[in-house]
């Protein structure tokens, strides 16, 4: 019995003992744990502000050629591809049912002619005798109302003559201008639809050499593009070629996308002149466009992925987390907190002491400094104020920046500065 106390006796404080070292270990553990995190230098830079948009390539004019008259199509004489010039014969549409009003119009132009003739031949003779006092001043009247009648006549015969050798010239089509023929919609002996406010498009003639780029650009970022801007265009084509234009128009009204739905969008059509045209392009190629908006040279600049979001309270609440040694954002108070308050733009500086305590064996303290951004480039934010070149900041990992890191903690670079 007395052996067992002494057993007892000398266990106690050894599993006091361990209690304590564990105790101590795991104390020590979180109180001095450490983050590793990706860092960089704030330099200057030249921030690019740009506007990716997708389109089409189309020429910046394109001829529809249409028929006014409703017909079947008698031969057509280019093919897709060839180049024309203006007044040359396109298309000709069947004629027979135009053919005979104009040959009775030219007859009445002749029949109407020769009743003028003879009716002014007929007037000079009475206007002799009328000299003579050998008619009455009636039987010249007469003679004179008939040389109008005549003249009439032959004056709308004419105009019949006009009108019909228009319809006529419409069963012959004609290029308007200089191009090459992208489309022919029709084939010989296919019926050719006519009209004056929906005619059917029987070919289309462009000229190549003048191009544009047709990109639909969302409605929050068209706010930033002026007509002139410098664009970078890449066309699906040539992968390792990069080409360059100039903004040239700009929609005023809006195309909305899945209208009444969540995925409703609103997109402005812009269209982009291109400066220099590859041989072979052709209308409807894909294209992306990167149009440029805006430039700065020299700004102090931080890396894109190492800006987030904190609440303007954050030290108060940066503070509470930290007595109760959790992470921000674990917590349903703290999360109410960060919805009521307005979130700030910061980055986590490097710094070497932190609350009057001086980091050790080259670690840091990573320390949240509120910025106030310019413009963004491709991976770069411009910064107004808030970090100076030369300051060392967090650049990853997105998680550790957004939600996990938090004001003074202690971390080691994994990278080189």
């Amino acid at each position: 019995m007395i052996k067992l106390l002494k057993k007892k006796k000398v266990w106690i404080p050894i599993s006091i003992s361990i209690i304590i070292a564990v105790w101590y270990f795991i104390f020590k553990s979180d109180s001095e744990k450490v983050i590793y995190v990706d860092a960089e230098k704030v330099e200057l830079r030249n921030i690019v502000q740009k506007v990716n948009a997708s389109g089409k390539i189309q020429p910046e004019e394109a001829v529809q050629i249409t028929s006014t008259i409703t017909g079947w199509i008698t031969e057509i004489t280019v093919a897709e591809g060839d180049t024309v010039k203006p007044g040359q014969h396109l298309i000709s549409i069947d004629e027979k049912q135009i053919r005979p009003t104009y040959n009775n119009a030219v007859s009445q132009v002749k029949s109407s002619e020769a009743n003028l003739k003879k009716v002014k031949a007929q007037m000079d003779r009475t206007v002799s005798l009328y000299s003579e006092k050998l008619i009455s001043q009636q039987e010249l009247e007469q003679v004179e109302a008939s040389y109008q009648i005549a003249t009439s006549q032959a004056e709308q015969s004419k105009a019949n003559l006009l009108s019909a050798q228009d319809q006529l010239s419409k069963t012959r089509l004609t290029a308007p201008k200089y191009g090459i023929v992208i489309s022919i919609t029709k084939e010989e002996g296919e019926m050719a639809v006519g009209g004056m406010f929906n005619p059917g498009v029987l070919m289309t003639v462009a000229d190549l050499s003048r191009m544009e780029v047709e990109v639909d650009v969302n409605e929050n970022d068209v706010v930033n593009i002026e007509v002139g801007d410098t664009t970078e265009i890449e066309i699906d084509a040539y992968p390792d070629t990069t080409f360059y234009g100039l903004v040239s128009e700009i929609a005023h009204s809006a195309l909305s996308l899945n209208m009444g739905s969540q995925q409703q969008v609103t997109n402005f059509k812009v269209k982009v002149k291109m400066l220099s045209v590859p041989g072979r392009i052709r209308p409807g190629m894909s294209s992306t466009v990167n149009i440029i908006t805006k430039t700065i040279k020299n700004i102090t600049s931080i890396p894109i992925q190492s800006l987030t979001s904190r609440p303007d309270n954050y030290m108060k609440i940066e503070k509470n987390i930290k007595s109760d040694k959790r992470k921000w954002g674990n917590n349903s108070d703290e999360k109410n907190n960060f919805t009521k308050a307005r979130p700030v733009d910061v980055v986590f500086v490097l710094e070497d002491e932190f609350n009057e305590e001086k980091a050790i064996d080259g670690k840091k303290y990573a320390i949240i400094k509120p910025v106030k951004m310019g413009i963004s480039g491709e991976n770069y934010y411009s910064i107004e104020d808030g970090v100076k070149v030369g300051d060392i900041i967090v650049t990853g990992g997105y998680r550790l920046i957004s939600k996990d890191l938090s004001h003074g903690d202690l971390v080691s670079l994994k990278n080189d500065i």
